[in-house]
């Protein structure tokens, strides 16, 4: 036997019994009571309300104040007034709403919530015949309504429901007590019926239940009866088979997506040694084999080298011992450059080249590619204490660091790709740490490089860039350039000797510039003194190790006796690579 009928077997009659016991009771008293209460009450007070506001509306036509806002109002009150008039008890309220479900006006202020606007107009604009019931002010009430088209308004006449169905709530405390002894039986039986039902549902709740709390899909349950809860029972173990099949299948898969997402890990950490972490992330973000295309961008490229590597690696007659050396100096550069947002291009030999800008580009690139640089020769200081320790040749390093317009990208074949940087401005940053050799000085920057920190030093006095020192040493023009290129040394700090005669170096090149030569050959003199103070009288000044000062110095003597071309621009003209 089907549940449907078993449960229409034993509800049945109980139903059927009280509505037979209750209908006789309540039908005439609840007709006669909501027809009079709706006749009265509500229908009446809507036709004339409708037939009163028609009438102030008619009158405004007929006296052509149908167009002034004012006239209209006071129509408006008219009809409100009158709505007061034929209000009959205390919770009923007459009042209109625009067609957005705010109140405009009404026989008594009521408060129309947010929440209630939408579904009042729902349920006017249905334009249902009769009374409807609503909830208005936290309240259900019960009204009928009509639109008022001149005023774009509807009027409602409303009442709360408590009051509106007095009538029926009295006889429905009759008809209560006339069922409750059929209640009673009928509660007795439904228990004992209900028990006899709901078993089989109980055991697949309790069922479901264990299978949340232990995780264990093995639980099934048995199947007693030949109906829908026998059918429930069996899909139920069936449900639960294909579940645990399932359960199996995605922690095989998960177990398969950890393997993957390790493997990833380790090639993307294998990876980072050769590749930039940047260029690896956007590939693993877009494996697509055109991404990191070839685009112009301005960059600060750095090239680092070891001076007399061969006289080093011939002194340290252990490979490994060489190599360990290496590994150190290496280590030490290359963190610096990276914790400054250097990415390190390559490896040529013992130099290292680097650049800052690209893919992730910082509006402090310059800067620290500069600080990167000084960081690096101090560095090499440290180092150069533990080689000593150890019985090896302390490693001394040229610098040189140029920024301007490259092409960066992704360069090479399809089955060999590098992501590097190519352009003039990259040879010209070989050629600045080429002429490191011929300055005598650790580290060279480029004119356009000047320029981008004295860009930021006055856009932030109080930064790094501005507490930066620079030195100017000459105007080259390098192999493979036409155009003369200044060239700068940089320190973070400076000595005493530094402090005074920088500034008057400085000076003497801008007299270089503009040809006078005698007056800036007294400024490179005293630049010079000052940094050779010290030394016993009658001590070749050059010796102090100041080569620039005194290079300088020599040059403006020749050229004040021998003065060079009318066209001169102070370039000189190196040969170095």
């Amino acid at each position: 036997m089907k549940i449907r009928l078993k449960i229409i077997l034993v509800v049945l009659p109980l139903i059927i019994a009280t509505l037979c016991l209750a209908e006789a009771a309540s039908y005439f008293t609840a007709a006669n009571g909501i027809s009079r209460i709706t006749r009265q009450f509500l229908n009446f007070k809507v036709n004339e309300l409708q037939k009163y506001a028609g009438n102030q509306w008619s009158l405004l036509v007929e006296n052509g104040y149908s167009g002034r806002a004012d006239m209209v109002e006071a129509a408006k009150n008219a009809v409100n007034l009158y709505a007061r008039s034929i209000i009959l008890s205390g919770t009923e309220v007459i009042f209109a709403v625009d067609e957005t479900g705010n109140f405009i006006m009404g026989s008594s202020p009521i408060e129309i919530r947010s929440e209630e606007k939408t579904p009042l107009i729902t349920l006017l604009k249905e334009e249902n015949e009769g009374i409807i019931t609503a909830k208005i002010g936290g309240v259900d009430r019960v009204l009928e309504s009509f639109y008022f088209t001149p005023f774009s308004f509807y009027y409602l006449v409303s009442e709360e429901k408590t009051a509106f169905y007095r009538d029926i709530d009295r006889i429905t405390m009759q008809t209560i007590i006339m069922i409750a002894a059929a209640s009673a039986a009928a509660i007795v039986l439904l228990i004992i019926f209900s028990r006899h039902l709901t078993n089989p549902l109980s055991r697949v709740v309790n069922a479901m239940n264990g299978i949340i709390d232990r995780a264990d899909l093995s639980s099934r349950v048995e199947v007693e009866y030949r109906d829908e809860t026998g059918k429930l029972a069996e899909t139920f173990n069936l449900m639960i088979g294909e579940l645990d099949k399932a359960y199996t299948q995605i922690k095989r898969y998960a177990f398969d997506a950890v393997l993957a997402g390790k493997k990833e890990q380790r090639i993307r950490n294998i990876f980072q040694k050769y590749v930039p972490k940047d260029v690896i992330e956007e590939f693993f973000v877009s494996p697509d084999p055109n991404m990191l295309k070839g685009k112009d961008a301005y960059l600060s490229i750095l090239f680092s080298d070891i001076r007399g590597f061969t006289t080093i690696s011939e002194a340290i007659k252990d490979p490994a011992d060489l190599v360990e050396s290496l590994n150190r100096y290496f280590s030490d550069q290359v963190d610096i450059i990276m914790n400054r947002n250097g990415i390190v291009d390559k490896y040529i030999g013992d130099a290292i080249m680097a650049f800052w800008g690209a893919p992730a580009r910082h509006e402090d690139d310059a800067l620290q590619s500069v600080l990167s640089g000084l960081d690096m020769i101090d560095a090499l200081s440290h180092f150069n204490e533990y080689q000593v320790k150890t019985g090896k040749p302390k490693f001394n390093i040229g610098i040189g660091i140029n920024y301007g317009e490259v092409t960066v990208g992704n360069i090479g074949s399809e089955r060999k790709m590098d992501y590097t940087v190519i352009g003039d401005a990259v040879n010209l940053a070989s050629r600045m740490e080429g002429l490191t050799k011929t300055y005598h000085s650790e580290i060279l920057i480029t004119e356009t490089l000047y320029a981008e920190l004295l860009r930021q030093s006055q856009a932030n006095p109080g930064g790094e860039a501005a507490k930066l020192r620079f030195r100017l040493l000459d105007t080259v023009a390098v192999k493979g350039k036409k155009l003369g290129v200044k060239i700068y040394t940089v320190k973070k700090t400076l000595s005493t000797a530094e402090e005074k005669a920088w500034p008057i170096h400085n000076e003497g090149m801008a007299l270089y510039y503009k040809r006078s030569f005698r007056e800036a050959a007294a400024k490179f003199r005293e630049a010079r003194l000052l940094l050779s103070s010290g030394l016993p009288a009658g001590s070749d000044v050059s010796a102090a190790g100041d080569f620039n000062a005194e290079n300088l110095y020599k040059r403006c003597i020749d050229y004040a006796a021998n003065p060079p071309p009318a066209d001169w621009d102070g370039v000189e003209v190196m040969k170095t690579k």
